[in-house]
């Protein structure tokens, strides 16, 4: 089953440097219906102001995938770990038995970035931070995959789960295909552009959610760029 939500219903929240958007419940959004998909349970489409961002505050036994969708995001940890991650790249910071960072924008224009939580396979995992440089230019057949619970197989950044994150961006008028398996879902949302997926429309920033196996297709209306999130049923 493909269900498409649109960006407008999504649960929000704003102040003077954070307008925030949520696919699932979140902080003071609660949906029941909407609590996530298997061990998949935050995505937040965010927008950072200039010099600001989150300060320092703990995480543990999450596995939180940042994909900067422009601007960069700067990282900094109690592990000792610094960083920039620019649009189109991805971080991975593996909570684990606990961390604590902050993420800043310390650019002079907003960053706007998906923020994906899942959770871990297990509790009590060495925390890590990692990032990755990925390739801008469109992609061909397939989405690439960004992190993966298997990365020797699969590609991308390590995550503690059975999971895959992947994204790119599409041509107008091409298609990608990616097959969710048996006791498996997926969320998928557009960062830019309109796609369709097996007749389902989906337009910039939307999301949509496939709750049993399915071959996908994945057509771009016009220039698009898609991130994917495939994790199973039961965690």
């Amino acid at each position: 089953m493909i269900t498409v939500t649109p960006f407008e219903t999504l649960g929000t929240y704003k102040n003077d440097w954070l307008n925030a958007h949520y696919h699932f419940s979140f902080s003071s959004y609660r949906d029941p219906d909407r609590m996530g998909l298997g061990p998949l349970r935050v995505w937040n489409d965010d927008t950072i102001a200039p010099h600001t961002g989150f300060d320092t505050h703990p995480h543990k036994d999450m596995e939180i995938i940042t994909y900067v969708r422009s601007g960069a995001i700067s990282h900094r940890d109690n592990l000792g770990n610094t960083g920039v991650t620019r649009a189109g790249d991805v971080q991975v910071m593996s909570a684990g038995s606990g961390i604590e960072h902050a993420e800043h924008n310390e650019g002079d224009a907003p960053t706007t970035l998906f923020q994906i939580w899942i959770h871990t396979d297990t509790p009590e995992h060495t925390p890590r931070w990692d990032t990755r440089e990925f390739p801008t230019a469109p992609v061909n057949g397939r989405l690439p995959v960004l992190a993966s619970g298997n990365p020797n197989a699969d590609g991308g950044l390590m995550i503690h789960q059975d999971a895959q994150v992947l994204g790119g961006r599409i041509r107008a008028g091409e298609a990608v295909a990616h097959t969710v398996g048996t006791g498996r879902g997926a969320y998928l949302v557009v960062a830019e552009g309109t796609i369709d997926i097996n007749g389902h429309v989906a337009p910039q920033r939307a999301g949509v959610m496939i709750n049993a196996s399915e071959t996908l297709t994945i057509t771009a209306a016009e220039d698009a760029e898609a991130v994917l999130v495939d994790v199973p049923l039961k965690f």
